[in-house]
């Protein structure tokens, strides 16, 4: 049988075996039925942080990310273990970004980048934004450098240095 998180406090175990089902909906594709019962859920647990998260991302895998948005700020309002924030940063900036509110997104994702300067996923999404902002120098030199920091391709890990080096200087020629 397949142990059950501990999303709620212990004594809750029918909790957490409804939510660890409805996850398990989700990582099977049935986003729907997975937002129905965190939905029922959170009638019951509003100021629940780890539910709040887990509606946000069941709405922003349905396409429904208007709605995932509250969901989002209240779960990182409510406060998330560092795990979970990390990734709810993640996605309500990317939402913010789809959403066409890049001022949002771009202070969603400095504070991620603040807290999480690691996260190269977040920088690349940040990189997103800033491209939609017209900011694309640095939008170009944050990519730039994830790339030449993270491939594979042995082709590029040769010149990762000189694209390290040129990814702040894209306008500079030298005569």
């Amino acid at each position: 049988m397949k142990q059950v998180n501990n999303y709620f406090h212990k004594d809750d175990a029918q909790l957490n075996q409804q939510l660890q089902q409805a996850i398990e909906l989700r990582e099977k594709g049935d986003a729907n039925q997975s937002r129905i019962i965190i939905l029922k859920l959170l009638e019951q647990n509003p100021d629940h942080a780890f539910l709040n998260y887990q509606c946000a991302w069941s709405h922003d895998v349905l396409g429904e990310e208007r709605t995932a948005v509250p969901y989002y700020e209240k779960a990182i309002q409510l406060g998330l273990e560092e795990r979970n924030l990390e990734d709810a940063l993640l996605g309500l900036g990317s939402t913010y970004r789809t959403l066409g509110e890049y001022e949002k997104s771009k202070s969603t994702f400095l504070k991620g980048i603040e807290l999480f300067p690691d996260n190269k996923a977040i920088q690349v999404f940040y990189a997103m934004t800033l491209y939609n902002l017209k900011e694309h120098h640095q939008a170009m030199e944050i990519l730039l450098k994830n790339l030449a920091e993270t491939t594979n391709d042995t082709d590029i890990q040769k010149f990762s240095r000189a694209i390290t080096y040129y990814a702040d200087k894209l306008d500079t020629s030298w005569e």
